[in-house]
C-alpha cells in the first residue's frame, strides 16, 4: 500500500501591515493551477483583511502563548496550505512550535516566505535584528510596502544580506504582486536554517575545539568530535532564555492591528 502524499505547507512570516494576505492572494491566483485546493491559515487575533475575499479558503488557528503551542489542524482536503504567523508574536517562538506542529499534522514544508514591511523597517533601525531572524529561516524574502522608502535604504538593506551570503531569494513586490509567482512557490530549499531538515546536521571539531569541514584532513593522532548542530535561534542559556534575542515588534506598532496583514 502506498503512503499518502503529505500536504505541502508554506510558512508565511511578516509584521502586521506588511501585506501578507494580499501577496498570498496574488500567489494563489497567478501561481497555482485551478485543480489545486489552497487554504490559508491565519491566527485568531489577526484582523480581517480586504484580500480575504480573494482567498479560496480561510481558516483560523490559535497561538497558546502560555505553552508556546499552536492550536489548529490542517484543513482536510486542502493543498497547498499557507500558514500565516501571528505578526505581533515572536516569530522564533512560532517557528519552533510550527516545526513540531507540522510533523504532528503530517504536513510537509514547501517553503518559508517572509514579506518585509520596508517602511516599518526603515523607520525603526533597532528592528533589524528581528528581520535578521526572519531572513535566517526564509527561502524567499519579498520586499513590500516600499512606498515612500528611499532607494538607498532598500539597496543597503539588500547589501546587508548579500554581505552575509544569505542563500534565500530576494524579490520585490509592486501593487501586491510578485513578478514570478511560480518561482516564489517552487518548493526548493534556499534557507540558511536547518530547523526543518528532519535529521540532525553534524558539526565537526578538532582536538582544540575548532570547527572543521567534514572532509578536512587531520593528523591520525587528532581526535575529531561530531556533535549535532543546534539551531542558533532556538538555543537557550541556563536560565532558559534565548541566547539570540530579538526585539519585541509589538512595541514598534502603533495599534493592536496595524493595518492589513
Amino acid at each position: 500500500m502506498s503512503t499518502p502524499a503529505k500536504i505541502p505547507v508554506y510558512l508565511i512570516l511578516g509584521a502586521p501591515g506588511s501585506g501578507r494576505r494580499e501577496v498570498l492572494a496574488d500567489l494563489i491566483e497567478a501561481g497555482l493551477d485551478e485543480v489545486e485546493t489552497p487554504a490559508v491559515m491565519v491566527e485568531a487575533s489577526e484582523a480581517a483583511d480586504p484580500a480575504d475575499s480573494r482567498l479560496r479558503q480561510l481558516v483560523r488557528w490559535t497561538w497558546q502563548a502560555e505553552d508556546g503551542f499552536i492550536a489548529g489542524a490542517l484543513p482536510p482536503g486542502a493543498g497547498p496550505v499557507f500558514f500565516v504567523t501571528a505578526g505581533r508574536v515572536n516569530p522564533v517562538d512560532q517557528i519552533e512550535a510550527f516545526a513540531a506542529w507540522l510533523e504532528a499534522q503530517g504536513g510537509e514544508l514547501a517553503r518559508v516566505l517572509f514579506v518585509v514591511h520596508c517602511a516599518l523597517a526603515e523607520r525603526n533601525p533597532p528592528l533589524l535584528a528581528w528581520y535578521d531572524a526572519c531572513v535566517h529561516f526564509s527561502d524567499v524574502v519579498l520586499l513590500n510596502r516600499r512606498e515612500g522608502v528611499a532607494n538607498k535604504w532598500v539597496s543597503e538593506f539588500l547589501k546587508h544580506y548579500e554581505d552575509q551570503f544569505m542563500p534565500c531569494l530576494f524579490e520585490t513586490v509592486k501593487g501586491g504582486r510578485v513578478r514570478n509567482p511560480r518561482l516564489v512557490l517552487e518548493p526548493q530549499v534556499r534557507r540558511l536554517s536547518h530547523a526543518f531538515d528532519g535529521e540532525d546536521t553534524w558539526v565537526f571539531h578538532d582536538a582544540d575545539g575548532a570547527e572543521i569541514d567534514e572532509q578536512e584532513e587531520v593528523d591520525d593522532e587528532d581526535e575529531v568530535e561530531a556533535t549535532p548542530e543546534e539551531e542558533p535561534y532556538f538555543s537557550r542559556d541556563a536560565a532558559g532564555r534565548r541566547q539570540k534575542r530579538i526585539p519585541d515588534i509589538a512595541k514598534y506598532l502603533s495599534a493592536p492591528h496595524a493595518g492589513p496583514t
